[in-house]
């Protein structure tokens, strides 16, 4: 339909036929099918100065230069790994960039083969047979989880069980999940930084449809007894659901030789650097719940003529199936973080993926040997093996020293009123010296 005729060249609707629709809802215009609050209604004027690109780039840089310039030792879910060049330069390429969901293969095989690698990899990495081309983030992935566990249980049940140590974020998603379910989210408790299989034992029975536990955990803790964790979920026929990261599993043992029927997590400690609020969810299963993943699948098979070729083969949501056969309503994934993850990981290999996993160990135990010689300094408080990050007892108020060292140009999480929390990546190993010298300076 042409401009003409609607006014709009977006618009579907001829005027005539929008004010027969107006009519048939017993309205005089569009406006009045709304209440918006006089207060943040729309007047027309923006209110923005119209300047020229010199003005605005130098208003911006103003803007962005009262930022905190700060060098961050933060993780708990949120990663910095260095990212190589060539992830930008072939992610960049205008076939990503302005791609949509790939739904017609014969266009779109290059980015189809991507996904499909990052798919084996997470398979190779996880040991389950069956990875979907991503979701969200960590947190839907584990919401999803949830709501799988309640499609493919055999016996009913209403009760999930996380660790009490859960980042609260992933934990409100959860809840949103659990909600829409009638599922009941219960914490079970921690021993010194990892699970509690006592009490994991005592908490767990035949209500319990799903069981989760991390490693390394939100406080960087490698967890020690998956294989029980596993076996306890087992035999009450619960799901058990374990949360990781492409990194850590590079070095960790596969998480289908501990019992594991989910692996979620944030792959995009991969391919995507540091980027609070943005994600990439990884979520890997057993081939026997196949038809019962969330997202996209991509698959490999061969066109007419007998050469490889990709596609999408399950799309298990309501946009694509009966809505009462959708496995969720996950909408656009993040493909593009994926291919980005995809590339990063062929660009390090496996040896350059287990350097960089066996370097996060290292190089945390490193500094928290030499936190611990700081009076008024315990580190780490848990007597574990670390990955990437670790807990430091303060005997000042953690939020104090956190807000010294934000002064002096670092950033740490301040955990717990005596907990501080400390992330070292290789894009701030270099920085570790001075971080060590200040805590020493603020720590009493």
């Amino acid at each position: 339909m042409g401009r003409h005729d609607t006014g709009s060249p977006y618009a579907p609707h001829t005027p005539a036929e929008t004010d027969a629709m107006l009519d048939a809802v017993g309205v005089e215009q569009e406006a009045d099918l709304f209440d918006i609050p006089e207060a943040v209604r729309f007047d027309d004027e923006f209110g923005i100065e119209a300047r020229d690109e010199r003005a605005v780039r130098a208003e911006m840089q103003d803007r962005l230069a009262e930022n905190d310039d700060l060098v961050e030792f933060l993780g708990r879910g949120h990663y910095d790994h260095y990212v190589p060049s060539l992830v930008d330069h072939l992610a960049d390429r205008q076939e990503f960039l302005t791609s949509y969901t790939q739904y017609q293969p014969e266009i779109a095989q290059g980015f189809l083969q991507v996904l499909f690698e990052y798919q084996s990899m997470l398979v190779e990495l996880t040991g389950l047979g069956i990875a979907n081309c991503s979701l969200y983030d960590a947190a839907t992935g584990l919401g999803e989880a949830a709501t799988l566990a309640t499609r493919v249980r055999e016996t009913s049940g209403s009760h999930v069980l996380v660790p009490e140590h859960l980042r609260a974020g992933k934990r409100g998603v959860l809840a949103n999940y659990a909600d829409g379910a009638d599922l009941t989210v219960e914490s079970y408790p921690m021993d010194d930084g990892a699970v509690d299989t006592t009490a994991l034992a005592e908490a767990i029975d035949d209500d319990v449809v799903m069981v989760y536990a991390e490693s390394p955990t939100v406080r960087g803790v490698i967890e020690e007894d998956l294989a029980e964790i596993g076996g306890l979920a087992d035999d009450h026929d619960a799901l058990f659901c374990l949360g990781s990261d492409p990194v850590a599993l590079s070095v960790l043992e596969e998480p289908a030789n501990v019992g594991a029927d989910v692996v979620i997590g944030e792959a995009a400690t991969l391919g995507l650097g540091t980027a609070y609020g943005m994600g990439m969810g990884l979520f890997a299963t057993r081939e026997d719940f196949l038809r019962q993943v969330p997202g996209r699948l991509v698959g490999a098979s061969e066109d007419e003529s007998g050469r490889r070729a990709y596609t999408l083969t399950l799309q298990t949501r309501e946009q694509h199936i009966r809505k009462e056969r959708a496995t969720s309503n996950i909408c656009t994934n993040q493909a593009w973080v994926a291919l980005r993850a995809a590339i990063h990981a062929a660009t390090l290999g496996p040896d350059g993926l287990v350097e960089t996993a066996t370097e996060c160990i290292e190089r945390t135990h490193a500094v928290a040997e030499r936190l611990d010689d700081i009076d008024g300094i315990t580190a780490p408080v848990h007597d574990r093996h670390h990955f990437r990050e670790f807990v430091a007892r303060t005997e000042r108020p953690a939020s104090d020293i956190a807000d010294d060292l934000a002064a002096a140009g670092y950033a740490v999480h301040a955990v717990e009123d005596d907990l501080l929390q400390i992330c070292v990546t290789e894009t701030n190993e270099q920085a570790a010296d001075e971080l060590v010298a200040a805590i020493s300076e603020v720590a009493q």
